[in-house]
C-alpha cells in the first residue's frame, strides 16, 4: 500500500510540468466567424480560427488596390501628381465616399489617401481606371498579385469591395497581402497611421479606432458590408517585434476593436521570434578534403528566424545532415546539406544548409593526403 502511493506520487512529479515547460496559453475568445494572428518577420500563425474559410472582403479589399498602385508608382507607369479624370462611375459609388466630383480631375495622391483613411468606393474606382483604364481590367491585376503573392483563397472582382457574390477571400489571405503591402512598400505604408483626411472641405476619420487607441498600430484597413460583418486587419510594432491581425464577421465596429487588440495582447505577450540560423551562426564545422582547410563552417547565408511561445525558444532542436564526403573547392553558398527545426519532435523548417566560406583545392601533397585518407575511410 505505501510503496504504491510512493510510486503514485513519482509518476505525478514526473508528469508535472516544470517552469520551462509551461505550455503557452489558449488564445483568448474572439467573436469573429474567422481571424488570424501572423508574425510580419517570420508569416508564422500564433492563433486562428478557420483562416481559410472564404468570406466577402468588404474594404479591405482595397488594400490590394493600393498595393498595385503603390507598384505601379515605383514602377514609374504612374505618378502622385497625376491628375485623375473622374468617371460618372467613380462618382456614382454608393458607400463610403471621398466626395470626388464627376467630370473633376483630382491628384493621385490625394486618392490614395482617400482610399486609405475615408474608405472611399469613389476614390477606389477611380484609381483603378486611371491604371489600367477600367476596372474589370484591374481586377485582372489584382487577381494577378493575389496568386504572386500567395493568396490561394482569393477571387477579386472589383477594386473596392462593393458586395459581388464572386468576390471572396480568407483571413489568412488578408494576412499574407497585409505582410507584402508592409514589406514591399515601406514608406507609402507610414500613410495607413494617418487618423484623418480632409478632401473637398469635407473632413473625415479614420475608421480604424486603434490608431486612436494604441501607439503601437499603425495600419491597416477596415471593412464592412452585411454579408462580411465588421471587419479589420491590424497591424502594431512593439520593441521591433511587428505582428498583423485579421478578424472577420464580427457584429460591430466596437467587437472588431476588441478582437483586434486582444489579438495582438495576445501575441505580444506570449510570444517571442527567435533568431536562430544566418551567418553569424554556425549550425556545425564540417570535415572537407582536398581543401586549403580541413573544415568548412555550415549554416545559412539568410537569417532563419522562428516565432514560438515564451517557453518555446528552450525545447527548440536543430539537426542537420551533411553531403559525404566534401572536397574541395567549394564555395560561398554552395549547398553542402540539410538542416532542420523542431520543437517537440515537430518539424517547423527545413531548409538548405550551405558553405559559409569559400575553401580552395589544397596542394597537391594535401589532396593526396585525403585521397589515402579516404580511401582508408572506405
Amino acid at each position: 500500500m505505501r510503496l504504491n502511493v510512493v510510486l503514485g506520487w513519482v509518476a505525478l512529479l514526473m508528469a508535472a510540468p516544470t517552469a520551462a515547460q509551461v505550455t503557452t496559453p489558449a488564445p483568448p475568445t474572439i467573436p469573429a466567424t474567422s481571424y488570424v494572428l501572423m508574425d510580419h518577420q517570420t508569416g508564422d500563425i500564433l492563433a486562428s480560427r478557420e483562416p481559410d474559410l472564404r468570406l466577402p472582403p468588404a474594404s479591405i479589399t482595397k488594400v490590394m488596390t493600393l498595393y498595385i498602385a503603390f507598384d505601379e508608382i515605383t514602377k514609374g507607369h504612374t505618378s502622385l501628381d497625376d491628375e485623375v479624370l473622374i468617371s460618372e462611375k467613380a462618382w456614382r459609388a454608393q458607400g463610403s465616399r471621398s466626395f470626388i466630383e464627376v467630370g473633376n480631375r483630382v491628384r493621385l495622391e490625394d486618392l490614395l489617401h482617400g482610399i486609405i483613411v475615408q474608405s472611399g468606393n469613389d476614390a477606389s474606382i477611380a484609381v483603378a481606371e486611371h491604371i489600367a483604364g477600367d476596372e474589370s481590367v484591374f481586377a485582372q491585376l489584382m487577381n494577378k498579385h493575389a496568386a504572386r503573392i500567395g493568396m490561394v483563397n482569393t477571387h477579386f472582382t472589383n477594386s473596392s469591395g462593393l458586395p459581388d457574390d464572386a468576390m471572396l477571400t480568407s483571413v489568412r489571405d488578408i494576412a499574407l497581402m497585409s505582410q507584402a503591402l508592409i514589406r514591399d512598400f515601406p514608406d507609402f505604408y507610414a500613410w495607413f497611421k494617418e487618423r484623418e483626411f480632409v478632401f473637398n472641405d469635407i473632413r473625415q476619420p479614420n475608421r480604424n479606432r486603434l490608431l486612436f487607441e494604441d501607439a503601437s498600430v499603425d495600419g491597416i484597413k477596415t471593412g464592412h458590408t452585411e454579408a462580411a460583418g465588421y471587419c479589420l486587419a491590424a497591424s502594431a510594432i512593439r520593441d521591433g517585434r511587428r505582428l498583423i491581425s485579421v478578424v472577420m464577421g464580427t457584429n460591430s465596429t466596437n467587437a472588431r476593436t476588441q478582437a483586434s487588440r486582444a489579438l495582438l495582447e495576445y501575441g505580444f505577450r506570449f510570444f517571442d521570434t527567435a533568431q536562430l540560423l544566418g551567418p553569424a551562426k554556425p549550425v556545425t564545422q564540417a570535415r572537407v578534403y582536398g581543401g586549403a582547410a580541413d573544415e568548412v563552417s555550415a549554416g545559412t547565408l539568410e537569417p532563419l528566424a522562428i516565432t514560438l511561445g515564451r517557453d518555446g525558444a528552450e525545447r527548440v532542436e536543430t539537426t542537420f545532415t551533411l553531403k559525404s564526403p566534401l572536397k574541395a573547392p567549394l564555395s560561398v553558398g554552395q549547398e553542402i546539406g540539410e538542416v532542420t527545426v523542431s520543437l517537440d519532435g515537430e518539424v517547423l523548417r527545413t531548409t538548405s544548409l550551405v558553405a559559409l566560406v569559400d575553401v580552395e583545392r589544397g596542394s597537391l601533397w594535401k589532396r593526396f593526403i585525403d585521397w589515402i585518407r579516404l580511401l582508408i575511410a572506405g
